[in-house]
């Protein structure tokens, strides 16, 4: 049997049932709910950088490590890579295999 997937998938439970329009009115009025709002440390906004934010009391902390005896640094994308990375020399110069593919 062909299908269709360009027709709307509805569940039974998804149809509205038969039921008048008043009925649905006053079930919608009855039931009416307070939306729950769970707010979490996580949550605020605290923690989110935005762009143009002034950043000059912030500090940056992090630890250099000199190019090791086995990297190179790519002529091209001038990215420190491992020597099992070289693709080929040429006067000097290095080039990684992400750069040659």
């Amino acid at each position: 049997m062909a299908t269709d997937y360009d027709t709307p998938r509805t569940r039974p439970e998804d149809e509205p049932a038969n039921e008048s329009l008043e009925a649905i009115r006053s079930r919608a009025a009855t039931t009416t709910q307070a939306p729950a709002i769970d707010l979490e440390d996580a949550d605020t906004a605290e923690g989110i950088d935005l762009p143009g934010a002034d950043l000059s009391h912030e500090e940056l902390t992090v630890a250099v490590v000199p190019q090791q005896a086995d990297e190179f640094t790519c002529a091209s994308c001038f990215l420190v890579h491992h020597r099992s990375q070289l693709a080929r020399e040429k006067n000097g110069l290095k080039y990684c295999t992400d750069c040659e593919g």
